[in-house]
Parts: structure tokens; C-alpha cells; sequence
């Protein structure tokens, strides 16, 4: 056995002890076939419970286990909740069962970092009541890690649209061809968002776990000093139009999609303000305030 094969299953042996309260050992017990008793060590388990202690018994202790952990997890929740709440006043209490939901997913978080999310959750359903909905808990609560890095690089692109309280993120724009040259098609500036880290798998699997919508959206026929102005980590940047018939194009965040960016500060991505300048730059004036 090498040195790594034995450190696995060092490791593999402790985490088990750990979760069944018990340690496991080896033991060759003889398989009887054609009435003779041999053995099959590649089919058969050769790793039993030491204890003298009987199942019944064993699975009791593996529940005590069991709740202890949540009980620690549930407390590094709330702990954590009081260290990040900001001296504000709060619009009231949380509803009794949205908070009842609450407890019963957050009690099975054990990862340090996702315990500071559902932490900030806590704060800003404590704060304002209505922040977050259930469905929201739920879908993080089944976030895989490949997930969670999607809305991570998301995050980082998304620009906050004030009048409609939602994220999005702009992918270009186009020029409508004018009435008196119909044959001509309206130029379009689309942004490689690959070049900046979200990935077009990255874009669908958001899309699969329903917090971007799948259909890309078009603001209204922006006319020349017309503008949109979205918000970048605190800074205004104001999209105003050089010219007429201007139309942005962009993916937008569910409702669940935006209220788990909220838990998310991210630095803007340089790289994306760079191609969104470069992107815009002919028909757009950008303003950051």
C-alpha cells in the first residue's frame, strides 16, 4: 500500500467514525458456496462496527450525532448573523414561518463560507421582512458548488437597475434601420461576456436553476440624449444615447436570481467595463458618477 492509498484511507476511516460515532474494523469472515466456506474479499465487506453495542443502539447514537451538528451549525448561522448585522433600524420581524424554513434548511450548512451567506440572509430578512423568499432559500440550499460559481462571475457583471429593482447585464446594442432605408440592416454591437469569465455554459446553467431568464431582453427605442442608468457597486454609470433608435440588449436576473445577488459584493469586472466601453463607445455616451 503506498503512502497516499494509506492516507486516504486514514482520512476516509476518521470521517466515518465521525458520522457513525463508531469505528469501523477489518475482519474476514468465510462466504460459504457449494457447501464449502471460502473467501471473496473483492465482493465481500470485510469492515464491520466495533462495538459491542447493537444496532438499535448505534443508529440512536448516529442521530444524537446527527443533531449536535445541525445544533452547531444552526448557532455558527446565528453567531455569525450578529457579527455582520450593521447598527440600522429594522421594519419589523421576520414572518414565524418563513423563519421555521429558515432554521430547518440552514441547520444542514456545514461549510464555513456558505454558513456567512445564509448568515447575511438572516440580517436582511431581520432587517427589512420580504427580502428573501423561501423559494430563494431553497434553491440555495441545492446550489452545487459549480452553481454557485456561475452566479459568483455573474455577479460581477451585473448592473442594478433602480426603477425596476432588478439586475442585469448588458450584452450590446442595436441601431433599428431607418423608415426611409428599410433594406438596410440596423447595426450591432454584441460583447463577448467569455472574455470576461461567464461563460455561455456558465449563462445556462443559471439559466437551468431559474435565476436568469433564458430569453435576452431589449430596453425601449432610446432617441438621441435619452439614457438608462444603472448602478455598479454604488457607482452610477449613465448609458446615454448618441444618436436615435438605439436599443440595449441584456440578460436579466429573476426575481430569486436577484435576491441572491444580493448576498454577493463583488468588485465590478474590469474586464467587462472595458468591453463595455469599447462595446458602446460609438453610439453611447458613458457616465460614471
Amino acid at each position: 500500500m503506498t503512502i497516499k492509498s494509506a492516507q486516504a484511507r486514514s482520512s476516509l476511516a476518521l470521517l466515518i467514525e465521525e458520522k457513525l460515532g463508531y469505528a469501523m474494523t477489518k475482519q474476514i469472515k468465510p462466504v460459504q458456496a457449494n457447501g464449502r466456506y471460502t473467501q471473496n474479499n473483492a465482493q465481500q465487506n470485510n469492515f464491520f462496527v466495533s462495538s459491542q453495542h447493537g444496532t438499535l443502539k448505534r443508529a440512536l447514537k448516529r442521530q444524537q450525532l446527527k443533531k449536535i451538528q445541525r445544533q452547531q451549525n444552526i448557532e455558527a448561522v446565528m453567531g455569525m448573523s450578529l457579527t455582520l448585522c450593521p447598527d440600522v433600524t429594522s421594519r419589523g420581524r421576520p414572518d414565524p414561518d418563513w423563519l421555521e424554513h429558515f432554521i430547518s434548511l440552514a441547520e444542514d450548512i456545514a461549510n464555513h463560507t456558505m454558513q456567512k451567506l445564509w448568515a447575511k440572509i438572516l440580517v436582511g430578512e431581520s432587517i427589512a421582512p420580504g427580502t428573501f423568499s423561501i423559494k430563494s432559500l431553497q434553491t440555495l440550499k441545492l446550489m452545487t458548488q459549480r452553481e454557485a460559481e456561475a452566479l459568483q462571475k455573474c455577479a460581477s457583471l451585473c448592473g442594478y437597475l433602480e426603477k425596476e429593482d432588478s439586475y442585469l447585464i448588458i450584452l450590446g446594442f442595436y441601431k433599428k434601420p431607418s423608415i426611409l432605408d428599410l433594406l438596410r440592416k440596423g447595426s450591432t454591437e454584441t460583447i463577448n461576456l467569455a472574455q470576461a469569465g461567464l461563460s455561455f455554459p456558465h449563462i445556462l446553467t443559471l439559466m437551468d436553476i431559474n435565476l436568469m431568464y433564458r430569453q435576452e431582453i431589449e430596453s425601449a427605442n432610446l432617441q438621441k440624449g435619452q439614457s438608462l442608468t444603472l448602478i455598479y457597486q454604488n457607482k452610477k454609470v449613465n448609458f446615454e444615447a448618441k444618436s436615435n433608435d438605439l436599443v440595449l440588449s441584456y440578460y436579466k436576473l429573476t426575481q430569486t436570481g436577484d435576491e441572491l445577488k444580493k448576498l454577493i459584493n463583488t468588485p465590478v469586472n474590469k474586464t467587462y467595463r472595458q468591453l463595455l466601453s469599447k462595446t458602446l463607445e460609438d453610439e453611447f455616451t458613458l457616465t460614471f458618477e
